[in-house]
């Protein structure tokens, strides 16, 4: 009886999980918005900000013909969800002296929604 129970939500949490996944990356796609006037997620096309393809495992400030802040260079950063979740929260004050100019995303869940979107767009 246990068994079923489990096996019951097991499946409706699974069958829950992959409708949000949907939902998250059409909210990600709407936040993203915000950085495609400076970020692209094709690989090599840089705009005022580097490209975003591959971010995701990445150090910090390793594309090439990008000229990233001296605080960049050696910030000593990958991007994964915990750093790139801080960072758009407030680059600024995440890491002091980069350039990016964005004051950041104030709500947890736009910050999970783009970095879904770019995880899923940009590899």
């Amino acid at each position: 009886m246990h068994k079923l129970i489990f096996a019951a939500v097991g499946t409706a949490f699974l069958m829950g999980s992959s409708v949000s996944i949907a939902a998250d990356l059409d909210k990600g796609k709407k936040v993203f918005k915000k950085c495609a006037a400076c970020h692209s997620l094709k690989a090599g096309k840089k705009k005022v900000g580097p490209t975003l393809y591959g971010i995701i495992g990445s150090k910090a400030a390793e594309m090439k013909g990008f000229k990233y802040s001296k605080a960049m260079r050696n910030s000593g950063l990958t991007w994964d969800d915990a750093t790139l979740d801080g960072y758009l929260a407030n680059p600024r004050k995440f890491l002091k002296g980069n350039r990016m100019s964005f004051p950041g995303l104030k709500k947890q869940a736009d910050r999970e929604n783009v970095i879904a979107y770019i995880k899923e767009n940009a590899k």
